[in-house]
């Protein structure tokens, strides 16, 4: 896996309420992400920003909610071309996002589709991190609350052991080295990742749809720095992701490509992705 930046781009995923804007404003200490407050509304459509957090460089991309059971494919399906887009060519971390809560059969199936489209690779780079903390009971560590139900502790083993927790809300004023503190928490957090990405030998996780995509994406601001010498280079990125995107779009009716699947880099999938974008 190629290292592509001294920039760690870490994607947060998880299914709709889960807190995902939220936990990205709170890493970076401003409120960068829009916060919708309707179940049904949620994010949109990825948004990635870059920030320093405690003398590292950070990007954050925001994803809608990918692992929802009770949304149409064809809108999640949407959704994940803009991950890819956004993604590419490839991620230091994934953050796993579940609520602090009782699992009932809905989240149970969240977890299980989680498992399912996460590729062994992919899970070397993810960590999972619980929101809505003011719900973990009193004296209770996250380890220890991950642990009471099997399906969550299945899922976090598979992500090395690493879990984290976050609240959102209520632990903003606590002070800075205590368990229950947003600021503390953070900072543990950063460690993690940082020593997953030794681990990882400094690489990310990177597959042939992302490559493929970043040099789509790469062709196009060529040729639209080009064509269209008055935008900025943040509106040239912009324009090319757009441009990808609708390529990927036009994908979406071939019912042999698991966009999902390609995303968190199953080979099979991986493999139709790049076959339908040669052809």
């Amino acid at each position: 896996m190629a290292d592509v930046s001294n920039t760690k781009r870490i994607a947060i995923v998880g299914k709709t309420g889960a807190g995902k804007s939220s936990l990205a404003n709170t890493i970076f200490a401003e409120a960068k992400f829009k916060i919708y407050h309707t179940f049904s509304s949620g994010t949109k459509k990825c948004q990635s920003e870059t920030r320093s957090v405690n003398g590292r460089s950070i990007t954050l991309i925001d994803t809608p909610g990918l692992f929802d059971t009770d949304r149409s494919e064809e809108e999640i399906r949407s959704e994940i071309l803009r991950c890819i887009t956004e993604c590419a060519p490839g991620l230091h971390a994934f953050l796993v996002l579940l609520k602090v809560e009782k699992y009932t059969e809905q989240e149970q199936a969240v977890i299980k589709k989680i498992q399912e489209y996460f590729s062994e690779e992919a899970f070397k780079y993810a960590t999972v991190l619980f929101t809505h903390a003011d719900q973990l009971p009193e004296k209770q560590t996250i380890e220890e609350f991950a642990h009471q139900n099997k399906r969550v502790s299945d899922l976090v083993k598979k992500c090395g052991g690493r879990c984290h927790i976050i609240d959102n809300k209520y632990w903003k004023e606590k002070p800075k080295n205590e368990y229950r503190s947003n600021q503390f928490q953070v900072e543990e957090l950063l460690k993690t990742i940082d020593k997953m990405v030794m681990e990882n030998k400094g690489g990310c996780f990177t597959n042939g749809t992302l490559q493929k995509v970043e040099e789509m994406k790469k062709q196009d601001v060529e040729k639209i720095r080009q064509s269209q010498a008055n935008l900025t280079e943040e509106e040239i990125r912009e324009e090319a992701n757009d441009r990808v995107y609708n390529i990927l779009n036009r994908l979406r009716g071939i019912r042999t490509v698991d966009f999902m699947g390609a995303l968190f880099g199953v080979a099979v999938m991986v493999a139709a992705v790049i076959t339908a974008l040669q052809a």
